[in-house]
Formats: structure tokens, sequence, C-alpha cells
């Protein structure tokens, strides 16, 4: 494979970056927004946003069943932030600490799935406590890539097939299982393209 197709779903977020990231990562990207633009692809990126608004534009516009059947088709995919919350298999309700009385791992929006993980939403605190931070990547080369934490969510749990990339202040903030891959943060902000290149390697070669 030259140059890879990779789409962006185009519902709602940070699009845009999104689509200058993977350009520059030597990617050919385009959005998606109907079922028969993901015709062609060889990856596909969800980008951050709010999941909730993101799952009910899948379902109204078509793309919740065929982006799950995508995934399971072995479709490489990337989620960040809210992404990554759309790829769990499992949500919790934004509180942090330990799940309070009512609360269950399927609390949440309707998710594509992909990742066996259990994700807890806005778990870094609201839109006035975001930040950046330096996180380590397994798998990039050159230093810490610097994470744009914005209501991020962390992964609070995973299973036996889901590798831990990346860790912050004792929560994991990145993860992958096989083709797919997610972080908490958003590296599309930062203008460093190196998470992206390490996606847009995985889609060339499947590792």
């Amino acid at each position: 494979m030259s140059i890879p197709t990779i789409g962006v779903l185009a519902l709602q977020g940070d699009v845009r970056e999104h689509l200058a990231a993977l350009a520059a990562a030597d990617a050919a990207a385009r959005p998606v927004r109907r079922p028969e633009e993901l015709a062609g692809l060889d990856g596909l990126v969800l980008p951050g946003g709010e999941s909730t608004t993101i799952s009910k534009l899948a379902v109204l516009f078509g793309l919740m069943e065929p982006v799950r059947e995508a995934i399971r088709d072995g479709l490489p995919v990337y989620g960040t932030c809210a992404g990554l919350i759309m790829l769990a298999d499992k949500i919790l309700d934004p509180s942090p600490g330990p799940w309070g009385p009512g609360e269950t791992p399927s609390s949440g929006p309707e998710t594509f799935g992909g990742i066996d993980m259990i994700v807890r939403r806005n778990a870094f605190g609201r839109q006035n406590e975001s930040f950046e931070a330096s996180v380590d990547v397994t798998g990039i080369e050159g230093g810490p890539v610097e994470g744009v934490f914005i209501r991020a969510p962390w992964v609070e749990s995973v299973g036996a097939e889901t590798r831990v990339l990346a860790e912050y202040d004792g929560h994991v903030v990145a993860v992958r299982q096989g083709n797919v891959m997610a972080t908490s943060f958003h590296p599309e902000l930062t203008g460093d393209h190196r998470v992206h290149e390490l996606f847009v390697h995985t889609v060339r070669t499947g590792s």
C-alpha cells in the first residue's frame, strides 16, 4: 500500500484537525458522513467531540451498524477522546472514583465498540479543567508526546486482548486491540503528528 485512504467521521468534533494531521502523516484523508463513504477506506478516525451527540448522529445518519461491521471486519480505526469512548465496549458515567449506587458498566451512550475496555467519561474533569501533559506512548520514538486533555475520559480497565500504550497520573489514556487504537487526549491539536504516523503505519502494515 503506497498512500492509504483514511476517513474521518465527520458528524461532530475536530474533524479538520484530524484531516490535516493525517495528510501530514502521508495519508489521503477524507470526511465520512454517510455509510456509502466508508467504501474504499483503508482506515477510519473517530474524532473528539461529545460522545452522546456523536452516538445519536451515527444512528440518525445510518452509520452505527456500518461502522460496527467495518470494525468487526478488521478496518483499522483510531479514536481520540470521544472517539475512545465510542470504541469502548462498556461505559461508565462521568463521576470519578468507585462505581456509585446504581452505576453500572453499561451506562452511557450507544457505542461502536471494538476495544475490550471499560471507560469513564469526563474522568479528568470539566471543560475548565482541561490541561496539557507530556505522555510516553509505547511504539512512538523521540520522547513523549504532548497530550491535550479536554473533558477527557480515562480507561478504568482492559480485557486480556487489549494493550495499554500509555498512562498518565496513574490512569490508562491510550490503548490498542488489534488494528483498533484510542487515546484519551488530542494529538491532532499539537502539531506533533507522531500518533497519527503510528496509526498510518498500522493501516499500511496491520501491525
